[in-house]
């Protein structure tokens, strides 16, 4: 699930990807603030930062028979770390990364995992209205249906985290959701692994959302998303759509062919019609008919006006939930459309291009900024602030305004 973005829409040509297997982003839903000293900030021994923690966790109602399971011999990982600090550089255009979220194997495993597990997905669509290709594709990117959920101590892990100072707000959360799981007994410490950013079991559940949104559907008491059964785990992750608004039937987007002469500018998220009349302004279905109007739709592109075109609903904003990055969410709803018998996109991706550096894509805010198209922030992420500062741009210099932040956008703004 989104892990840390909490999950907004990266309309991104280059995305932060992490592993396919349980992003280091899983869903995270609000997170209860925990109360430090104001000196917490500054960095300190670790073991002097544990003695703290644990001190505040019993007031927070922990037992010290679970702090002692949990917390004893715990030390910092320093490949926790590493990754934590390396993930930005990871990067990959759309297409790179759809080709492997939807390869002919996962669709061809996730087509088994839906025969496999076909009643308990229809009850469980049954129950919380969510469609059962969409969980099984979810599950499909996160844990492979399940081979890989990850074998690192969700507690050494999130200790880690929670000391070093870069986000220790967040991770001292986790770790105490994490130790109020354990404290419920729906898991022993040892057996709650995951990946080594925290997010756990067959749909890489960050410990807040499983808090808020784990449910027990095998009726044992506990709510048990690590085992080698996946029930409990596809039933939350349908649970965690169903509180975000997905709407059943609804499809998360629907690939277009735009019309010559298409207004650019129109590809934005906030403007929206229904699908019949887009298609009264040129924009089809790939069969050359009018989409059926399942809801109000938006324009995405992508990778820019060179690439393939979707008209996407509402539950594309309900998928951002999960994860905010589009490829994310195009790879789920992709992935479920095939594992669905559907075929593959037909739209061209620009594949002369290459992705964004986190470097470049910071140096990309800063010139669109200083030229006086201002992205508000410097932060390497190609969010809706930053696409509608190209788009400003492109409208000023005469580009297609389709908001792609392109390699060679950056070089032209490079030439001043």
């Amino acid at each position: 699930m989104r892990r840390f973005s909490g999950a907004t829409t990266l309309a991104v040509l280059s995305l932060a990807v992490f592993s396919h297997e349980g992003w280091a982003t899983s869903p995270d839903a609000s997170v209860r603030p925990v109360v430090r000293p104001a000196s917490a900030e500054v960095d300190v021994d670790f073991s002097e930062w544990l003695a703290d923690f644990r001190t505040r966790a019993r007031a927070e109602g922990i037992s010290e028979g679970v702090l002692n399971a949990a917390l004893s011999g715990v030390t910092p990982v320093a490949e926790v770390i590493r990754r934590d600090r390396n993930q930005s550089e990871f990067t990959k255009t759309i297409w790179e990364y759809l080709s492997t979220a939807v390869s002919e194997a996962r669709i061809a495993n996730g087509r088994a995992a839906l025969a496999q597990h076909g009643d308990v997905l229809a009850r469980i669509e049954a129950a919380y209205g969510v469609d059962r290709q969409v969980v099984v594709a979810i599950w499909g990117l996160e844990s492979a249906y399940g081979a890989f959920r990850g074998s690192d101590s969700t507690i050494a892990s999130l200790a880690t985290l929670a000391h070093d100072p870069r986000r220790r707000d967040f991770f001292e959360s986790q770790l105490m959701a994490a130790l109020r799981i354990l404290q419920d007994g729906h898991v022993t410490a040892r057996d709650m692994r995951g990946s080594w950013a925290g997010a756990m079991g067959h749909t890489q559940f960050m410990p807040t959302s499983f808090m808020e949104h784990a449910v027990d559907f095998t009726g044992d008491g506990k709510r048990d998303i690590w085992s080698d059964d996946p029930t409990d785990a596809l039933a939350s992750t349908a649970a965690y759509l169903k509180h975000f608004g997905w709407t059943k039937g609804q499809p998360w987007g629907v690939e277009v062919r735009l019309p010559e002469g298409f207004d650019y500018t129109q590809a934005n998220r906030k403007i929206t019609r229904l699908p019949s009349d887009w298609a009264q302004a040129g924009v089809l279905g790939v069969d050359g008919q009018s989409v059926p109007d399942h809801g109000l739709a938006s324009v995405l592109l992508p990778a820019g006006g060179r690439g393939a075109a979707f008209l996407i609903f509402d539950n594309f904003e309900v998928l951002e939930h999960y994860n905010t990055a589009d490829a994310y969410v195009i790879g789920v709803g992709h992935l479920g459309d095939r594992i669905m018998g559907g075929g593959p996109i037909q739209g061209d991706w620009p594949v002369g291009d290459r992705a964004l550096t986190f470097d470049e894509r910071k140096e990309l805010q800063s010139r669109l900024t200083a030229q006086g198209f201002d992205t508000q922030k410097v932060d390497g992420r190609i969010g809706p602030l930053t696409i509608n500062a190209v788009r400003a741009y492109q409208v000023a210099t005469g580009l297609m305004p389709d908001g792609y932040a392109s390699l060679r956008l950056l070089e032209r703004l490079r030439q001043g």
